[in-house]
């Protein structure tokens, strides 16, 4: 089946094609009619299966097909807002919206925090039909009066999951308590957790469900591989593996900020082109950082589990677990940024003996063992010990049997709205601001044509 049977005009149609795609992924053939139709929708599929477009494309024809919304004065309001977590997020989005509305007389805009209100606050006044946004950033211009929310008829909630992970439910509440009480809602998510659950039966009216992957499997397409390894020579490992193997866009993962600094540090001192994306970084930093590591001439991006979200970049061929995440579920969103849409990727995590409990969780989640690999030269010492591990003033694991003990992580200072650091007992050190992002260009996650695997 193709794009052409979706009900889409020719102006999306025509956009897609110059993007390189033909054929819809599974999310996509399923979502574009129920989104077409008006009805509520709940969502769920694996991160990289084409979530963006699945919305984007049916909300654009929609969009096409009625007049512009205008206040008192004449002025064109927004008719759909969509909801984001993360910056790199909210840029994504809105790069897709733009990509795939480049036909037709509609205008978008993006709203985060890091960068001046202004800019945003000048594209309001020129009127805009989409708004994308983060949180905070958002009740801010309606706080001051910028945004016009009268007219909004449809709410997308994107990366629900993360956002609820991220402790966004009050400044949701407060977006609710904003809207026309009649308009679309839909609801994407990687997972249908109790708590999404939950929210879908306070925010949705007769929903149609969508999910086309398993909850909380990684995807098939993604080769998973476990180097035991001894805690104090992990970074050794990871740089021999790197020029071993001549590897290139490897996106590593780290569990705090200062430890993503520290690894681009040494990798860069061991002569590998390294640089960290995390939530204390500057909207400059982090946009000059993606743009080299999406152009190859960054070898390893270094990134927290937060800042990653969003990170969309086709045919990523490596994912490097440095250190095991103590949330099961975000292993899965790790590994998740490579194998998209059906192409083949690497999976590689490093483990101590402090992350066992870690890794018996993870397993325990997805249902299977993943593959052990001993590196020669690296193999961990029979008598090392496992320690607790420290995320800010945190303390969890210890590698004993039970699996690995979570503590509810400080709230960080500061932090209000936007990334409020309150993980359901999950134990975290990315506490980002509230007013969270960063621009991030996006293959658009449909499937492309002729794609290379591997």
């Amino acid at each position: 089946m193709t794009f052409s049977s979706l009900g889409l005009g020719e102006p999306i149609l025509r956009a897609v094609g110059e993007q390189g795609y033909d054929t819809p992924t599974p999310i996509q053939l399923q979502a574009i009619p129920a989104v077409l139709a008006g009805g509520d929708l709940l969502a769920a599929a694996q991160t990289g299966t084409g979530k963006t477009a699945a919305f984007t494309l049916p909300l654009l024809q929609r969009l096409s097909q009625g007049k512009p919304a205008r206040n008192a004065r004449g002025q064109v309001v927004p008719r759909v807002l969509v909801l984001v977590p993360t910056r790199e997020l909210a840029a994504q989005v809105a790069d897709n919206i733009r990509d795939y509305g480049k036909h037709l007389p509609l205008r978008s805009m993006v709203m985060f925090g890091g960068v001046g209100m202004q800019p945003q606050v000048d594209a309001l006044r020129r009127g805009v039909d989409i708004v994308v946004a983060t949180p905070g950033r958002m009740l801010d211009h309606h706080g001051q009066r910028n945004l016009d929310l009268s007219a909004i008829d449809t709410l997308v909630l994107d990366e629900a999951d993360r956002m609820l992970d991220m402790g966004f439910i009050h400044d949701i509440r407060k977006v609710l308590a904003l809207l026309p009480a009649k308009r679309q809602n839909l609801l994407f998510s990687a997972t249908f957790s109790d708590d999404i659950k939950a929210l879908a039966n306070s925010l949705l009216d007769r929903p149609q469900v969508i999910e086309v992957a398993r909850r909380n499997v990684a995807a098939a397409t993604v080769r998973q591989t476990v180097h035991p390894v001894g805690r104090e020579r992990k970074r050794e490992l990871l740089s021999h593996l790197v020029r071993e193997h001549n590897w290139f866009q490897v996106l590593v993962f780290m569990r705090t900020k200062h430890g993503a600094n520290r690894l681009a540090e040494q990798l860069r001192t061991d002569g590998i082109g390294a640089d960290a994306i995390h939530g204390n970084k500057s909207q400059g930093a982090r946009t000059r950082a993606l743009a080299d590591f999406k152009s190859g001439k960054l070898q390893v991006l270094v990134a927290t589990d937060i800042a990653a979200r969003g990170i969309d970049i086709d045919q990523l061929p490596l994912v490097v677990n440095y250190e095991l995440p103590n949330v099961p579920e975000d292993y899965v969103h790790r590994i998740g940024r490579t194998g998209r849409a059906g192409a083949e990727g690497q999976a590689i995590s490093l483990v101590c003996v402090d992350e066992l409990a870690f890794l018996r969780d993870i397993e325990r989640l997805i249902g299977r063992s993943v593959e052990r690999s001993l590196i020669a030269g690296f193999e961990p010492d029979p008598q090392e010990r496992a320690q607790p591990i420290r995320v800010g003033r945190t303390v969890i694991g210890g590698g004993k049997a039970g699996g690995a003990r979570r503590a509810d992580a400080p709230r960080a200072q500061g932090a209000r709205g936007d990334a409020g650091a309150r993980h359901h007992g999950r134990a975290r050190n990315e506490g980002q601001p509230r007013r969270d992002g960063s621009s991030s260009r996006s293959g658009g996650g449909i499937a492309r044509r002729n794609a290379p695997r591997g």
